[in-house]
């Protein structure tokens, strides 16, 4: 994940994300934001989801941006992930076949708890630049 980190123009870091639903469900997390290893903003993490789901769960997300023009799409609040953005769970070797996809590269790990989902929604981002 180290050279990850040092290759990426920027990224986002969201330590603490809660997730929950019962048939229409919502996660939510706020988060840092570097460019260049240097922190520049905080942002926050919405999503809301419609389908068949029932728990809840935390995880953390680190969203990485492979170039200025990518950071800056999220910095302007114009980043939306659909559900179909690969999300990979973080494990040894993840890092190793790691690829952005149109100049985001993004991973989550899971901290705790148990969902049951097939649900279409979306995470919406807003920055704040500090």
């Amino acid at each position: 994940m180290t050279s990850l980190f040092n290759s990426a123009y920027g990224y986002a870091i969201f330590p603490n994300v809660g997730k929950g639903g019962i048939g229409i469900g919502g996660a939510a997390g706020n988060g840092v934001v570097y460019e260049g290893g240097q922190l520049i903003g905080m942002a926050k993490m919405t999503q809301l989801t419609i389908g068949f789901q029932w728990g809840g769960q935390a995880y953390r997300e680190v969203i990485l941006f492979e170039t200025k023009e990518d950071l800056d799409r999220f910095k302007e609040n114009n980043v939306e992930f659909s559900a179909q953005a690969s999300a990979v769970a973080v494990t040894a070797g993840a890092s190793a076949n790691a690829k952005y996809s149109n100049g985001v590269m993004i991973f989550t790990q899971t901290k705790g708890g148990l969902m049951y989902e097939a649900t279409v929604g979306g995470q919406k981002f807003k920055f704040r630049e500090l």
